[in-house]
């Protein structure tokens, strides 16, 4: 996955997406951080670094990013929207003690999934919520 600041712009490039200073700072973020961070968490982290960020232009930066299968959406909270750079069929798991969100992978090809064999699925989700082992510990 791209990582610096010339993978990400060559990688929007290639999508089709111009890449502005905020566009690859946003992407990078998604990607470094790796956190299913919320459009606030993402715009509390990089206002220091970029004065002239709005939350809009995050909003914007990553609408585009699903539109061009970038990123995925993560509503597995009711109330909040989360964002993962990794477009890769995976699960997640919400601790419902902390809100960590951490990834779930399994092998597509091992899941006993029965009554789409005659579906083209286009868009999954997979979500799992309990306790983290941190909050387990504590509890």
């Amino acid at each position: 996955m791209a990582t610096n600041h010339t993978q990400i712009e060559q990688l929007l490039k290639q999508h089709d997406i111009r890449p502005s200073y905020h566009r690859i700072k946003i992407y990078q973020y998604l990607v470094e951080k790796r956190n299913h961070p919320s459009v606030d968490m993402i715009y509390q982290d990089l206002i220091q670094e970029i004065p002239t960020l709005s939350r809009t232009t995050v909003y914007n930066a990553l609408n585009l990013f699903m539109e061009k299968n970038l990123v995925i959406m993560i509503t597995i909270a009711e109330n909040e929207t989360r964002y993962d750079a990794n477009v890769d069929l995976h699960g997640h798991f919400r601790c419902i003690n902390c809100g960590k969100i951490l990834d779930v992978f399994f092998n597509k090809e091992s899941l006993p999934i029965k009554g789409l064999e005659a579906c083209i699925v286009k868009e999954s989700h997979i979500y799992f919520k309990g306790y983290c082992p941190e909050c387990q510990a504590e509890a």
